[in-house]
């Protein structure tokens, strides 16, 4: 594999649309990789087909159906949860990764999730690395890995994304990187991507709008970006560090709406077609 593009299926949500039609969409934009998001139990928006995310109650091969149905590939699952509250995070990705694996994804994308007030910063450590170290023993077993994504109050900083990333000793830990929440939450996007090229895993690509970018600092990420292109990423020099260092995986966009979603699909196939040694198909 080169480097690929993909979209995040967060794109579909400004539609109400349920997930097989975000799917349909991401192909009819020239998408061949989507990232679904999974939830437990059901969920009314998404059981009346007004919200994309999909749950695991349903069988895998579910998915993967409606994924081979449009000629798509899934390049990970958005699996976000809080890894400070192992009662919710442990079993939700503990599932996940047999979902995963399941449908032959490879990647749960993730983060910390929101800091509990009650705990201080040596628990807030601890009890990640309980979470992290149980649900890597499922993810081991099913060749699954968990890529730490930049979102949240730690890993808003490359040092602390790279400590959460660091915590358990596995192969299967890594790094979803998100340049888009990494400039929001302070930091520089080129030196952090650089610094996680080793345990990169998937990559999300989202760019920061100008009015945004004002914020800079004063959050720890944004659920959405705008079309790449159109923000404060140069998309050139990104494309360029990933080249460097031989990344071959998926730019997943995360964006708001269908005409984002084209348009950044445009913009990221301009800059790869550049690239020495890097395409996307």
């Amino acid at each position: 594999m080169e480097i690929e593009i993909g979209v995040n299926m967060e794109f579909i949500r400004s539609e109400d649309k349920s997930f097989e039609a975000g799917v349909e969409r991401a192909t009819e934009l020239g998408f061949q990789w989507v990232e679904p998001m999974v939830h437990n139990g059901r969920e009314l928006l998404s059981e009346a087909g007004y919200f994309h995310s999909f749950s695991m109650d349903n069988d895998p091969l579910e998915m993967k159906d409606i994924l081979d149905r449009h000629g798509v590939h899934a390049s990970a699952l958005s699996a976000h949860c809080p890894l400070m509250r192992p009662e919710i995070s442990v079993p939700y990705l503990e599932r996940a990764a047999r979902f995963a694996a399941g449908m032959g994804v490879q990647v749960l994308a993730t983060d910390e999730g929101i800091r509990p007030e009650w705990l201080d910063d040596k628990e807030c450590f601890d009890v990640m690395k309980y979470t992290l170290r149980k649900v890597l023993q499922v993810a081991e077993r099913h060749g699954v890995y968990v890529g730490i994504e930049p979102h949240q109050s730690i890993s808003k900083t490359t040092d602390g994304l790279l400590r959460i990333a660091n915590l358990v000793d596995s192969p299967m830990l890594k790094v979803n990187y998100d340049t888009g929440n990494a400039f929001l939450g302070g930091a520089d996007p080129y030196d952090g991507l650089r610094s996680v090229l080793p345990k990169l895993v998937h990559m999300h690509a989202k760019d920061i709008s100008t009015g945004l970018a004002q914020e800079k600092g004063k959050l720890t990420g944004t659920p959405v970006g705008c079309a790449c292109g159109e923000g404060v990423i140069d998309w050139t020099r990104v494309v360029s560090i990933l080249s460097e260092g031989r990344y071959r995986g998926v730019l997943s966009v995360e964006c708001g709406t269908s005409d984002q979603a084209a348009h950044s699909l445009s913009h990221l196939k301009a800059i790869l077609q550049r690239a020495p040694a890097a395409g996307a198909k």
